[in-house]
C-alpha cells in the first residue's frame, strides 16, 4: 500500500467522519463518501470527497474503508444488514472503523468480517469535532496488527498518536475507559465550581484557581476556557454522552466491574436530557448543579 495513491471510501461524513475524510483527501489520497444525508454529502463535495450515490457504490474496488458512525444500531444496519458493506467490499480490503460502539456489536463485525476474508481494525477516535479538522485526536487500535502497521500511514493524517492494543476489542475498552474518565471530570467540575460559588468565589476567580491548582489537567483547561463566557455551544452533546454511559456501564456489567459513579454520572445526564439540554455541550453538568444548588448565572 503506497502512502500517496490509497483509493479510500469513508462511509458517515457528519460531524466527526467529514473533517477527518477532508485530512486524507489533503495527504493526496483521492477519497469517495457516502451519506444519507445530502447535505452532509455537498459539504463533503466542497472539500475535495467525491459523492457517492451509495454504501455499496462508494466500497466498490475500494481497498480501504473507513466508517464514522453514531452507534450499534447505525453500524448493523450499515455494516452487518444484508447488502451491507461486509456483502459488497471485496475480498482483501481493510475496513477501519472509527465509531465509538459496544464490545459486542464490534466483535460481532469482526467475525462477519473474517467470514467474509475482509479484515477488520477498530480504531476509535478520541477528541471531538472541535478539533478533528486540525489532525489533534488520537486513536486507539486493535485487531490483525500487520493491517495497523499497513494502514498506519492513513491513520496519521488524521490522528497526532495511534496506539496498538491487541488483536479483539481493546480498542473499545480504551475509548470507553478514557469516556468514563471525561464524563466523570465533567460531574466533578460541576460540583467543585457550585461549592466554589456558594462559598463567595467569584466565577472568573475559580476557573483560575482551577487552571493554576494540581488538578488542572487538559480536560479541565480545555472545559474552563468556553466556561468564562458561559459558552455551552456543543462539542460533543449530553445526549451523546448519555449513550456513551449506557455503552460503559454495560461493558461493566459484561466483565464484572461495578461502575458506581458511572451510574450516577448516567442520571445526571439523563437528567439534562428529559430537561432540554439533549444537544448542548456535556459540561452542561455546571448548570445543573447550579439549578439544583439555587445559583443564578454568575457574572462574567
Amino acid at each position: 500500500m503506497t502512502t500517496t495513491t490509497t483509493s479510500i471510501a469513508w462511509i458517515g461524513v457528519g460531524k466527526m467522519g467529514l473533517p477527518m475524510a477532508a485530512r486524507l483527501v489533503a495527504a493526496g489520497h483521492p477519497v469517495i463518501g457516502y451519506d444519507p444525508s445530502r447535505e452532509r454529502l455537498v459539504a463533503g463535495q466542497a472539500q475535495g470527497i467525491q459523492p457517492a450515490a451509495s454504501a455499496a457504490e462508494a466500497v466498490s474496488g475500494r481497498n480501504v474503508v473507513f466508517t464514522s458512525l453514531p452507534d450499534d444500531a447505525a453500524l448493523r444496519a450499515t455494516v452487518l444488514a444484508d447488502g451491507g458493506l461486509l456483502q459488497t467490499m471485496p475480498s482483501g480490503a481493510v475496513l477501519i472503523e472509527t465509531s465509538t460502539v459496544s464490545a459486542e456489536i464490534s466483535a460481532e463485525a469482526a467475525a462477519a468480517a473474517q467470514g467474509r476474508g475482509i479484515v477488520y481494525l477498530r480504531v476509535p477516535v478520541s477528541g471531538n469535532a472541535s478539533i478533528a479538522h486540525t489532525g489533534a485526536l488520537t486513536c486507539f487500535v486493535s485487531g490483525p496488527k500487520a493491517a495497523f502497521e499497513a494502514v498506519r500511514p492513513l491513520l496519521a493524517a488524521i490522528t497526532r498518536a495511534q496506539t496498538y492494543l491487541g488483536e479483539a476489542e481493546e480498542a473499545r475498552f480504551a475509548k470507553l475507559a478514557v469516556n468514563l474518565m471525561i464524563a466523570v471530570s465533567a460531574g466533578m467540575m460541576a460540583e467543585s465550581l457550585a461549592l466554589a460559588r456558594k462559598g463567595g468565589i467569584a466565577w472568573q476567580d475559580i476557573l483560575q484557581v482551577l487552571d493554576d491548582s494540581a488538578i488542572a489537567s487538559p480536560m479541565v483547561k480545555y472545559k474552563t476556557a468556553p466556561l468564562r463566557t458561559r459558552d455551552f455551544l456543543s462539542t460533543f452533546s449530553c445526549r451523546q454522552m448519555a449513550k456513551d454511559l449506557d455503552l460503559i456501564l454495560s461493558a461493566g456489567h459484561s466483565v464484572g466491574v461495578p461502575l458506581q459513579l458511572a451510574a450516577q454520572v448516567r442520571e445526571t445526564y439523563g437528567s439534562l436530557v428529559a430537561q432540554g439540554d439533549g444537544e448542548t455541550d456535556f459540561i452542561a453538568t455546571v448548570r445543573h448543579v447550579e439549578r439544583l444548588s439555587g445559583l443564578d448565572e454568575p457574572k462574567i
